[in-house]
């Protein structure tokens, strides 16, 4: 399920997984369900790597060792909730003005022992300014935060 409205976009899936777990594969194999083809690197990733802490980063690493940062994590709450800066921008560069970031919170919600609510909030999207709403179907387009939860889902499937 995904919408938007006005400046946010909102996309959930249901996972066969505790909280815990939902959360977990998240957090730590963020580079197992992020489409390799969405790549800010002029070489291939070698690993996608998730800081788990306030302060932390969102980074792809190529396998030349370049680094692209792409979003800070902003809040970390497990199992809950964790919050990042989204910080590329209208033209898919790296953004390095803060004041120029949306963020996206992800938030993990228990339906059953065995079932997670996992729902993705990007929002201020005009943040990024000119162009931004060329950002907003983007990722909540088909190949965007949908593809993502997919991918995800998939992910928690195959290590059931």
């Amino acid at each position: 399920m995904s919408g938007t409205s006005a400046t946010t976009v909102h996309t959930s899936i249901v996972v066969n997984a505790p909280i815990e777990r939902a959360f977990a594969v998240f957090t730590e194999q963020f580079g197992r369900f992020k489409p390799p083809e969405h790549n800010m690197l002029g070489v291939d990733i070698a690993e996608t790597v998730f800081e788990p802490r306030v302060g932390g980063a969102l980074y792809d690493r190529g396998v030349d060792g370049s680094e692209c940062r792409w979003a800070r994590v902003l809040a970390y709450e497990p199992p809950v909730r964790v919050l990042l800066s989204w910080d590329i921008s209208p033209q898919w560069q790296p953004e390095t003005d803060p004041n120029r970031a949306s963020e996206w919170e992800v938030r993990f919600t228990a339906e059953t022992p065995e079932r997670t609510r996992v729902e993705i909030e990007h929002r201020h999207l005009d943040r990024h300014g000119e162009g931004w709403e060329g950002t907003a179907e983007g990722v909540g387009g088909d190949q965007g935060w949908p593809l993502y939860l997919r991918r995800y889902a998939a992910v928690i499937d195959d290590a059931a």
